[in-house]
């Protein structure tokens, strides 16, 4: 019986002693609000284009987007340029091509259905550009931290000066809100860096937002899409719900209960 007692304590104190440790990990990351948050949440059609101007010229050259195709900047539900724009941007970049009739590669310039150019042939040379790191694809990579956009947001904002007694690796650069608080990526925001089109300005707080949203929208690309059905779901519950409730009280109203 005693050992049935120990067994338990030694339970319920592992269970304790994980809830306590959880609780001490969390991190309460920077809030904001996300117009694209709620049932009727629908993206900012001008922060996913000054976001994608972001990823354009800062993330690109470090950073694969490899699910996306250069004709989704055009769809609906997205950034929603135009046509004749996203022609423009897919045309700006060089995609390799071939074979040719005489057996070599070469290159063009883009066209709508191609993917966004990767920044690096491979992982082995992504890897060597970054001293042994591999950037992640973004393409899905709201989805696949724990926090998702509040962290990926947070994240950008978060390069400090290590507290004292924390002595960095070369190459490596201390942020409050990274995994261990150690990360490899220098910080690559300041404020001013970029010169948006639409004259917002590119204070480093802005870039992060609109560079998140976008990166939302290439992970959930069917959002809007997909909170318009379930507000029609809904709906059509309360419709069906009422419907039912008045047909059962009107069959119930003729039967006469016995005493």
């Amino acid at each position: 019986m005693k050992n049935l007692f120990r067994i338990l304590f030694l339970i319920i104190s592992l269970f304790g002693f994980q809830y306590s440790s959880n609780a001490a990990e969390k991190i309460e990351y920077l809030k904001t609000d996300w117009s694209f948050k709620g049932l009727f949440g629908k993206f900012d059609r001008a922060a996913l284009q000054r976001g994608y101007q972001v990823y354009t010229e800062v993330c690109s050259s470090c950073h694969s987007m490899k699910y996306l195709s250069y004709r989704n900047l055009a769809e609906k539900g997205g950034p929603e340029f135009s046509e004749a724009q996203v022609k423009a941007i897919a045309a700006s970049f060089e995609v390799k091509d071939g074979p040719n009739e005489d057996g070599d590669m070469f290159t063009r310039p883009g066209k709508l259905s191609d993917k966004f150019v990767m920044p690096y042939e491979n992982v082995k040379a992504a890897q060597a550009a970054n001293g042994g790191a591999y950037p992640p694809d973004m393409s899905v990579l709201v989805k696949a931290r724990k926090g998702g956009v509040d962290y990926i947001y947070s994240l950008l904002q978060g390069y400090e000066e290590p507290p004292a007694g924390i002595t960095l690796d070369d190459g490596v650069y201390y942020n409050k809100y990274m995994y261990g608080n150690k990360i490899k990526m220098a910080n690559q925001l300041s404020d001013g860096l970029v010169e948006y089109s639409d004259g917002t300005n590119a204070t480093v707080e802005q870039m992060s937002k609109d560079v998140t949203t976008f990166l939302m929208w290439s992970a959930e690309p069917h959002l809007e899409a997909r909170h318009q059905m379930g507000f029609k779901a809904i709906v059509y519950l309360i419709i069906l719900t009422t419907l039912v409730y008045f047909s059962m009280k009107r069959i119930w109203s003729g039967i006469k209960t016995e005493v």
